[in-house]
């Protein structure tokens, strides 16, 4: 059931996998680069994971249902300015929140695609790497090290603003990120459930393998290097 007394259906399966296995690839990415050594080639597999589920997102964000829609959430400075004067609240992403995940996406997609074109130097590197001009690289690394600051510090508002709604504003965000249901009483009256069935996972899985070959053509790209002390 879609829609009942007890929750109102706002986030598809798809999404909520996407929203998880996310996490579960910045966790262990940036986990994995600080333990260093071997682990690096985890390093490599979480970053194209999650170039992969962005790449998913971003199609996601165009043909997915109601609520996964950039058009749904994404608001001007009337709306946030509307919102935090205590709007309605809408279901789904609020115009403010919707800032967080288009600047989650931005930046985890930048780290992701820089990822690509950056070397260790010693053991590790990405696909790209060799392929293009070496000034372009060490951008991409410049950046891609910066980056990670940027990231790590978004990730604590994302989590401080879920703190503030579960114990301000009494909204069990992480719940309905879970389930996919949010109660009645934290929706505006009348909000239709979104579309969660066989044919929307279906077309899931269609961009999911679209976007997973890609990322495998990109890996096929890798020039292997001769890491040798002979």
């Amino acid at each position: 059931m879609l829609h009942s007394r007890s929750g109102i259906r706002i986030w598809d399966f798809p999404t909520r996998l996407f929203h998880w296995a996310l996490a579960i690839c910045v966790i262990g990415a940036y986990v994995s680069v600080k333990l260093g050594g071997l682990y690096m080639d985890w390093h490599v597999r979480f970053g194209l994971a999650t170039l992969g589920l962005i790449v998913f997102r971003v199609i996601w964000g165009v043909v997915g249902p109601h609520y996964a829609r950039f058009a749904t959430f994404v608001r001007g400075p009337g709306a946030i300015k509307g919102y935090l004067q205590g709007g309605v609240t809408a279901a789904g992403h609020n115009p403010l929140g919707a800032l967080s995940v288009i600047a989650m996406l931005a930046l985890i997609g930048f780290q992701a695609v820089s990822g690509l074109f950056v070397s260790d130097d010693i053991m590790t590197q990405g696909p790209l790497y060799g392929r293009f001009d070496e000034g372009l690289s060490s951008w991409f690394s410049l950046w891609h090290h910066r980056n990670e600051w940027i990231i790590v510090g978004l990730v604590a508002l994302h989590i401080l603003a879920i703190v503030w709604y579960a114990v301000i504003r009494r909204r069990r965000l992480v719940g309905v990120m879970i389930t996919g249901d949010a109660r009645p009483h934290d929706v505006p009256p009348g909000t239709p459930p979104a579309e969660d069935g066989p044919m929307t996972w279906l077309r899931a899985i269609i961009i999911a393998a679209a976007a997973t070959a890609l990322v495998l053509w990109i890996r096929s790209l890798e020039i292997v290097a001769d890491f040798s002390f002979s």
